[in-house]
């Protein structure tokens, strides 16, 4: 009877002391069907409620089903330098396994980031980078050369290569337009030194504060010929306050932006041009890098990656591009769901 106790009681703290391990099992989420741990990645937005994130978030949740992940999405509800570093700590303390962050500020977040990486979490960005020691790979919609120009020759052309505009932006600390800033200034001296850049707004990624900026730049501006919208609730917002104070046609307006937020506009004759990206394959894409990353598949120094049902990409140095620039119009607009 004794010896039946000692085996009861030995069998009971087996029992417990399996339970622990598994209620400390935090960082890879749930067992996979094969009985190893499901990597989790954690993707954050510059701000979760953008319809741009949103459309990158679908891409990476296909991403994610395809490959068996957990996939971890959160953000500032509006841009915030601050709350992403907080966000960051919190996927640092949960242990995931590789972060994939759009960066409002470069520098604010990099601290954090490096911390992750001295934890043993994967680290990526996409659409706006850290700087380059707090990250393995930076995911890149696009050159900034490549955006500006597109921008900048859009513009050119629709003025008659001369005359004022405007820009709207997110923010003034964005590190991603800062940097397209630059080069289309770059392109402006270069190529079209008769047109005038006579104001740069922010709008802190939101579609009516972008609409009241634009609306002021129409009333101080009486020369004005076109507003470039470089984020995408801008674009909207834009042309919105050009439709209401009759300037459609008068004053251009052109953006980065989501086909599906300016059809409206296009087809009205307000907005003249979309350029963008495919934002569902820069979510997947994405996600396709970190889990890569986490599973020891891709190494610093790889020339090509090869993402799934996207196929092979270009690797430059410690950048994979996902491609081009591309201008949606009247022409072509209503081919795309995005």
């Amino acid at each position: 009877m004794k010896n039946i106790l000692i085996l009861l009681l030995a069998v009971a703290f087996a029992g417990l002391a399996g339970c622990g391990k598994s209620a400390d099992s935090t960082g890879g989420g749930s067992a996979s069907a094969s009985g190893g741990k499901k990597l989790t990645i954690a993707l954050m937005p510059k701000s979760k409620g953008n319809a741009y994130f949103i459309s990158c978030k679908k891409g990476a949740e296909k991403a994610a089903q395809e490959l068996g992940v957990e996939l971890l999405f959160d953000g500032p509800t509006d841009p915030d330098p601050a709350k992403q570093n907080e966000i960051v700590e919190n996927w640092i303390t949960l242990g995931v396994d590789a972060i994939a962050a759009a960066c409002e500020n470069k520098e604010g977040i990099s601290t954090a980031l490096r911390k992750a990486r001295a934890k043993g979490i994967k680290v990526i960005t996409y659409d706006a980078d850290a700087l380059p020691d707090a990250r393995e790979f930076f995911v890149n919609q696009a050159t900034p050369e490549g955006i500006a120009n597109a921008l900048m020759d859009e513009a050119a052309r629709l003025c008659g290569n001369e005359g004022e505009f405007a820009i709207i932006t997110a923010s003034l600390t964005a590190g991603n337009m800062i940097e397209w800033q630059k080069k289309i200034e770059e392109r402006r001296a270069m190529k079209y030194p008769n047109m005038k850049m006579v104001a740069l707004r922010p709008c802190d990624d939101l579609k009516d504060k972008a609409q009241s900026e634009a609306t002021a730049l129409l009333g101080a501006n009486p020369n004005l010929k076109l507003i470039m919208a470089i984020c995408s609730p801008a674009v909207p917002g834009a042309a919105e306050a050009v439709k209401q104070a009759g300037k459609a046609g008068k004053v251009k307006v052109i953006g980065l932006g989501l086909p599906n937020e300016n059809k409206r506009y296009v087809h009205e004759g307000v907005t003249d041009s979309v350029i963008l990206w495919n934002t569902e394959q820069l979510g997947y894409l994405t996600v396709q890098v970190a889990t890569a990353l986490a599973k020891n598949d891709l190494k610093t120094g790889a020339k090509s990656f090869n993402a799934g049902t996207l196929g092979t990409f270009e690797i430059v140095g410690d950048n994979i591009l996902l491609g081009k620039p591309f201008i949606f119009n009247q022409a072509n607009i209503d081919q795309f769901d995005f």
